[in-house]
């Protein structure tokens, strides 16, 4: 069994089809989903989903393209949303200085009460950073030195010196159908030696389908084509990639209860 670590079932391209969706992703032996949130308005419908889906999980967090909107976000908002028993994690959070859509002082503070709310709450923080790797490092390092908490980088792309930073505090690396493009070169080499327990595969379904599907609408059946390939770099059975990266999930999403 494979699971697609961060989707977005509720956006357009998926979600006027959902079932559909749902059910081509189980055809191809996809058995567990996690929806991911990217603003507080989307987080009932996120949760909603997975309260009608036993193999769908929720997370509750702001984008860091969503944090000019969210500025006054405090945390327990953030933490009267963790209770519910279908939200497994937080986020996506993080920082994005590539669009630059919110101010980076505002996603930087908002990216620390996220960070908190999974040091308080032992929940997964899901992390997304875009050109903004110095920062990002930096805030991870500064608030684990607070405490620990648990957290991945979702839809990997960034250095390999910033991939032996988060893997040396303890974060997971989860890679998406990026890794199957052809440019993808020096990220196909960090997939192929990431340590086994720090692996995971995700779609960022609808965005970044892999190849055979560029062009198409990305949709989380297509979490077997990206973990065939990383099976590939990796020089091992797309059954054992499949029962480690589940494995790796259950293990960093516990509550989950898998």
């Amino acid at each position: 069994m494979l699971i697609d670590s961060h989707c977005h079932l509720e956006y357009k391209g998926l979600v006027e089809d959902q079932q559909g969706v749902l059910a081509r992703a189980r055809a191809a032996g996809v058995g567990g989903f996690l929806s991911i949130s990217t603003r507080q308005s989307e987080w009932d419908q996120v949760i909603g989903t997975a309260e009608r889906e036993a193999d769908v999980w929720a997370s509750v967090g702001i984008h860091p393209h969503e944090a000019d909107g969210h500025a006054d976000l405090g945390e327990a908002a953030l933490l009267a949303a963790t209770d519910h028993p279908r939200v497994i994690a937080i986020g996506e959070t993080g920082l994005d200085y590539y669009y630059d859509h919110s101010d980076r002082e505002t996603q930087k503070a908002l990216f620390r009460r996220h960070i908190s709310v999974a040091r308080e709450t032992g929940l997964p923080l899901i992390i997304h950073t875009r050109d903004a790797e110095q920062d990002t490092a930096a805030i991870l390092a500064e608030e684990m030195g607070k405490g620990a908490y648990p957290a991945l980088i979702h839809c990997f792309t960034a250095s390999a010196d910033f991939a032996a930073k988060v893997l040396e505090l303890g974060l997971t690396i989860s890679l998406s159908g990026i890794v199957t493009f052809k440019n993808a070169k020096d990220l196909q080499a960090i997939a192929a030696q990431l340590p086994e327990d720090r692996i995971l595969v995700e779609t960022d379904a609808p965005f970044l389908a892999p190849v055979p599907h560029r062009g198409r609408v990305c949709e989380p059946a297509f979490t077997a084509d990206t973990a065939r390939f990383v099976a590939g770099l990796r020089g091992v059975s797309p059954e054992a990639l499949a029962e480690t990266t589940t494995r790796n999930f259950a293990r960093l999403f516990s509550k989950a209860a898998l």
